[in-house]
């Protein structure tokens, strides 16, 4: 079919553009004078739902990253790399019981305010600091990278161009703030749930016509006769080689090594990216307990479908390609590129399916983009400007500033996001890179909340010792898999803030206290009853395919 929408990919897409935006601008016209209200811009106090608060982080969490990232990941180590997604469901859960009760009763908004209300107001700032470069040199321009790759493989329009449209659409939904973004992500999701699945569908269906029978039953069938080693959850050195998309192999070992995705730092990676990420976090809150929690556990049930989206496509684009089926679209260069399986596959979408499939995948990036701009100008505007530029700041001019952040963001992000092109597979690039930062994130959060020696001092220190710990561990043992890397720098990091804090007598004489008490904990038998059932699912699931 070539690289080009037909008329009715257009209209299909048009229409969904016009449901997004006009839901959104219906959302924002009901509540235009509210939007003067700091707190309504970045947190929508108490106007989310749980159902928009679950499906806005699902929205905000599954983009390019993901499409692309992940699918490229499934082509090239198979269902392993699900387990971002299944342990993903498991941590939703932990922070909705132990940690959400924390934030919503100190009334904690920004994840830097939790860090000056427990440690300091320098600890604070040094890591508002480092979120925002994070946010906007990392994961934005992430986002928009493999974004506008998918968009340019599969409409035909130049790379630029779809970095700049992505941009100026997801701007539309910003600038709303909070919540228009909660509100219209419900929407976002349920576009890209059915255009994935959609695409889903054509991949096995290839499959099973590629041996000469239909139906995408038997195509998932013949995917785990055919791909069987692409159908394991724990993977064993040498178990299987990879494309690294740059001409050699590697063990994908090194991406997931064993039962680390269990037991071992996956959860420092998951708790860093659910528990004390403000980009997901500022979902929840603005809401009461009850909602949110009932928001984290629908959540963490979408997340259970999440890889039946994003990585079978990848495996079955990896069997077709084996099998001889577009060979020459996967190269680049001479090199196989895993980040293009997904992306081909939605070319081969018949009209209308693939307006759908396009109207997903742009769903899905705009949902992020907009979210982590939000999350950007949230930290900027509350835990910078506020703070060192303009203490005086009325509501109205901080939501000013807000939007000002949201724009200078996401030029950045435009004029930034080209240099991605220069690496391999682009989910573990951002995983990489963002294994340097989550040991020392969630060792003084998790200390913060629950030792109530911690000190500011031990607090400074994890905060900086983090990324030279990091880049030390990695040049003395270069091939060590960098999820056991990070749990070695997150036992190297509790072990200095402990030291520390037990050598800082003053310090502990001192320290801020947080509102804690068991009673925060309780669970509603409702909510005991769906993370039962997600534990119960995610059990057999790794039993299956372990």
């Amino acid at each position: 079919m070539g690289n080009q929408l037909q008329s009715l990919d257009y209209l299909v897409f048009l229409i969904y553009f016009v449901i997004v935006a006009g839901y959104g601008y219906w959302i924002y016209q009901r509540k235009k004078a509210a939007q003067t209200s700091a707190a309504d811009f970045f947190l929508a106090e108490g106007a989310l739902t749980w159902w928009a608060i679950g499906a806005s982080l699902i929205a905000s969490n599954i983009s390019a990253e993901q499409f692309i990232g992940m699918s490229g990941s499934g082509f090239a180590m198979g269902l392993a790399i699900a387990s971002y997604e299944w342990m993903a469901a498991a941590t939703l859960l932990v922070v909705a019981v132990f940690f959400l009760p924390v934030y919503l009763k100190n009334k904690i908004y920004t994840m830097p305010q939790f860090l000056a209300q427990r440690f300091s107001p320098l600890v604070a700032t040094i890591m508002a600091v480092f979120w925002l470069l994070v946010y906007v040199f990392v994961n934005l321009t992430s986002i928009l990278y493999l974004g506008a790759l998918a968009v340019s493989t599969i409409s035909g329009f130049t790379f630029t161009t779809c970095v700049i449209g992505l941009a100026i659409f997801a701007v539309f939904i910003t600038l709303g703030g909070m919540k228009v973004i909660g509100y219209t992500d419900v929407i976002q999701v349920l576009v890209l749930i059915l255009g994935g699945l959609a695409t889903t569908y054509l991949a096995l269906d290839l499959v099973a016509q590629h041996f000469g029978s239909g139906g995408a039953l038997h195509g998932l069938a013949l995917l785990r006769e055919k791909a069987g080693t692409h159908f394991h959850m724990i993977m064993e050195p040498g178990q299987m080689m990879m494309p690294d998309g740059k001409g050699g192999m590697e063990d994908a070992y090194g991406k997931l090594p064993g039962l680390a995705v269990l037991i071992g730092a996956m959860w420092i990676a998951n708790l860093n990216y659910w528990g004390f990420n403000q980009y997901i976090t500022q979902r929840a809150l603005g809401a009461d307990l009850k909602t949110a929690r009932s928001g984290l556990l629908f959540a963490a049930f979408l997340k259970l479908l999440m890889p039946v989206i994003v990585v079978l496509p990848g495996i079955a684009a990896y069997l077709l390609y084996r099998e001889g089926v577009f060979q020459q679209e996967l190269l680049d260069a001479g090199n196989v590129r895993p980040d293009k399986a997904y992306p081909v596959l939605l070319n081969l979408l018949p009209a209308g399916l693939k307006g759908l499939s396009f109207a997903a995948l742009t769903a899905a990036i705009v949902a992020s983009l907009a979210g982590k701009a939000n999350s950007i100008s949230t930290i900027f505007t509350l835990d910078l400007y506020k703070k060192f530029f303009h203490k005086s700041a009325d509501e109205a001019t901080q939501v000013r500033v807000g939007r000002i952040a949201i724009l200078v963001a996401l030029i950045i992000g435009v004029v930034v996001a080209p240099a991605l092109a220069n690496f391999g597979q682009a989910f573990q690039f951002i995983q990489d890179f963002t294994g340097l930062i989550s040991p020392g994130v969630v060792a003084i959060f998790v200390l913060g909340f629950f030792w109530k020696k911690a000190t500011g001092s031990a607090a400074l220190v994890g905060a900086l010792a983090t990324m030279p710990a990091g880049l030390l561990l990695e040049n003395i043992f270069p091939h060590m898999p960098f999820l056991h890397r990070m749990g070695y720098v997150f036992l190297t990091l509790v072990a200095l803030m402990v030291l520390t804090s037990l050598l800082d007598k003053k310090g502990r004489e001192n320290v801020r206290a947080i509102e804690i008490d068991a009673s925060m904990f309780r669970t509603s038998p409702g909510f005991a009853a769906g993370a039962l059932l997600v534990v119960g699912i995610l059990t057999t699931l790794y039993i299956v395919f372990w």
